[in-house]
């Protein structure tokens, strides 16, 4: 990958980066003081739309991530896993894979409660579901930070020798 090419991308990801530490941030605001036998129905629900527009924001990255490399999911039912899938799976001489495995089963099971919610209309949110959701959204951001640095790091052309 040229010089050019990869301060694009490496720009375009930090951005996105910002955005979901952004969300990230505000999990943990409203998870303040948060007890699963004592939870406030509106913190409940205010950490469990956060952690919904963490997922989200997570998609849009790796949306950020497909786009550059020029791939697109053609399954309109499916194209949420199927991106999520992708992003484990290395393209020789093309790219690394962006993401673990480890990270891929946080990712995929908050993509299971980002569904829940946008769906739970009628629904009120158990609060151990949420705090085990919460967890998974801590152990996701962190790793997500950690795989998307070394996947920048394997593409850096100044890396390369």
């Amino acid at each position: 990958m040229d010089e050019k090419r990869f301060l694009v991308l490496k720009t375009d990801v930090e951005v996105q980066l910002a955005v979901i530490d952004e969300v990230c941030a505000k999990i943990e605001d409203r998870a303040r003081g948060f007890k699963t036998d004592d939870a406030r129905p509106i913190q409940v629900e205010s950490v469990a739309y956060q952690i919904h527009n963490s997922y989200s924001a997570i998609k849009a990255l790796l949306r950020v991530l497909a786009a550059h490399f020029e791939y697109q999911i053609s399954d309109a039912i499916h194209w949420k896993s199927a991106l999520l899938l992708r992003m484990i799976q290395p393209i020789p001489g093309v790219r690394p894979a962006p993401l673990t495995k480890e990270t891929f089963a946080l990712l995929d099971a908050l993509r299971g409660f980002h569904y829940f919610f946008r769906h739970a209309y009628a629904t009120t949110i158990d609060p151990v579901l949420l705090e085990s959701n919460l967890q998974l959204s801590r152990q996701a951001h962190s790793l997500l930070h950690r795989d998307i640095t070394e996947f920048l790091d394997q593409l850096d052309p100044s890396e390369a020798s």
